[in-house]
């Protein structure tokens, strides 16, 4: 996946100013941005605040140690089967 080169604060200022009244192209142009990258945003990240933001990143940390934890008593539980398998 393709790591972007705005932040998500930087993304949520752009779509303020959109919707204060600078036009999608100027916006776009200024940005350096297509169109379309815009309106995925705005699909994205529309009627988003900072804390809403700090909030929807600190469940995204959450949610991978949680599948990293998930991952490893797998592996655990997988081992062991292998090692009782063969003993007996």
């Amino acid at each position: 996946m393709k790591i972007s080169k705005f932040t998500e604060s930087q993304i949520i200022k752009a779509l303020k100013e959109n919707e204060q009244g600078r036009s999608v192209g100027d916006l776009s142009r200024e940005l350096g941005i297509d169109k379309g990258t815009f309106y995925y945003w705005c699909k994205k990240w529309s009627g988003m605040d900072r804390q809403k933001l700090k909030c929807l990143k600190e469940f995204e940390e959450e949610n991978k140690k949680l599948k990293q934890m998930y991952v490893d008593v797998s592996l655990d539980n997988k081992m062991l089967k292998d090692i009782l398998s063969k003993k007996f």
